[in-house]
């Protein structure tokens, strides 16, 4: 059931070992205001008061208001199933909410797929996520781990999991969950990118006419900004912070934080 699921609700692969390409939203027009949310990982409680500062903060705002998601929902922190059927939810009013997928998101899906209790996503988080859908336990045995998983994992959040873009883009601002290959514009940008590279020594900066990245997946002590780059992951499982930039028309980036 689970795997039929996945090949119902995920783009088809198109080769034996490439993984489904993501869709990539992109906007003419720039929202008034975005809220860019760094790695939440769990932390719903995080989550809900972070949102609460983000609606008393754009209450006096007029125009379109984007909530920005940028991925790993799941894996480390105690209540990531807390957390998806909240993004599954209606945001507060006058908001659209956007949520990109993250690494965490794609490998938990390729868990599902393949179970098998040697996978190396149990330890990187996937053992927390298991435990919050109420599987204490994972069988040496397939067939047992996947019946498991049918009768624990609904299947809305396979088809939100599996529907999650790769990247969204509006005039001067791009958001994606890890990083971007300079070389190729954003159309050709591959998911392997998108969602598991972190900045290192030697890359190139950020092109200009894509303007600014504001990205997620490698956790940093404060909100690290860079040029033409910002890094929202405060590591909120591991740091009791989570962490939001508030990217206005006019106005500097601000942070806000639970």
């Amino acid at each position: 059931m689970i795997k039929s699921l996945l090949k119902l609700f995920r783009p088809a692969r198109h080769k034996a070992d490439a993984p489904p390409e993501r869709t990539k939203l992109f906007f003419d027009e720039r929202p008034e205001v975005v809220y860019a949310v760094g790695d939440v990982h769990g932390c719903y409680d995080h989550l809900r008061r972070l949102e609460n500062q983000i609606f008393e903060d754009a209450s006096a705002i007029s125009g379109r208001k984007w909530i920005v998601m940028l991925g790993d929902y799941i894996d480390r922190g105690p209540k990531s199933v807390s957390v998806l059927d909240h993004l599954m939810t209606p945001v507060g009013e006058g908001f659209e909410r956007f949520c990109i997928a993250g690494n965490h998101e794609e490998a938990f899906l390729d868990f599902l797929e393949d179970p098998a209790a040697s996978n190396g996503w149990l330890h990187f988080g996937g053992e927390e996520t298991l435990r919050s859908y109420g599987i204490s336990k994972v069988s040496s045995r397939k067939e047992v781990l996947r019946q498991l998983l049918e009768s624990y994992v609904p299947e809305e959040h396979i088809r939100f999991l599996s529907n999650l873009p790769s990247l969204i883009a509006c005039p001067g601002l791009c958001f994606v969950h890890g990083g971007i290959d300079a070389t190729v514009s954003l159309a050709q940008q591959s998911d392997r990118v998108l969602l598991w590279k972190r900045p290192q020594a030697g890359d190139l900066p950020v092109p200009e006419d894509i303007g600014l990245l504001v990205h997620g997946h490698t956790p940093v002590p404060a909100v690290d900004f860079a040029l033409r780059r910002i890094n929202v992951d405060t590591g909120a499982y591991m740091s009791g912070r989570l962490s939001a930039v508030k990217l206005q028309i006019g106005n500097s980036p601000m942070i806000l934080q639970a």
